[in-house]
């Protein structure tokens, strides 16, 4: 699978204004083994988007990781979008440390975008997980969140 990550990165930040709010950066969007996704995207160190202990907002961490599991969505089933839309399900997000400085999403792929394609074309709705590790430019885990996607096929 060859990626484009200047043309996701284009893409979602069209498509998704709220994220350019934000100010996020795509750092990096790439294939993994095994047909998997990977995205990395940026949060800076902004005085408008810290809580009251001086890190990263709650909702800032929660926008960059949902963010990042998009990025990785639009590179693994953005040729699809004539045939279906994809859509957040439900989100969940764990806080573990406060995070402090700019932060990182790395977000992956649960399933091979084979898979879930294969259920597109047999005519059903698929579902599937992307996993998101949020942490410090240091690599310091700061919280972990799964995002639950589909895609809804056009009628």
């Amino acid at each position: 699978m060859s990626i484009d990550s200047r043309q996701v990165a284009s893409a979602l930040l069209e498509a998704v204004p709220f994220a350019r709010t934000l100010d996020l950066e795509v750092v990096e969007v790439a294939p993994e083994a095994e047909g998997g996704v990977r995205a990395v995207v940026r949060l800076p160190d902004s005085p408008a988007t810290h809580n009251h202990v001086g890190g990263p907002h709650a909702g800032a961490m929660f926008t960059l990781g949902e963010t990042a599991s998009g990025a990785v969505v639009m590179a693994a089933f953005g040729h699809l979008l004539d045939r279906a839309v994809p859509l957040a399900v439900r989100a969940e997000i764990g806080y573990r440390k406060v995070a402090m400085g700019p932060v990182l999403a790395t977000a992956r792929l649960g399933r091979t975008p084979a898979e879930v394609i294969a259920e597109l074309d047999a005519g059903r709705r698929p579902e599937f997980g992307v996993e998101i590790e949020i942490g410090t430019e240091d690599g310091t885990p700061t919280s972990a969140m799964t995002v639950l996607w589909t895609l809804r096929p056009h009628r």
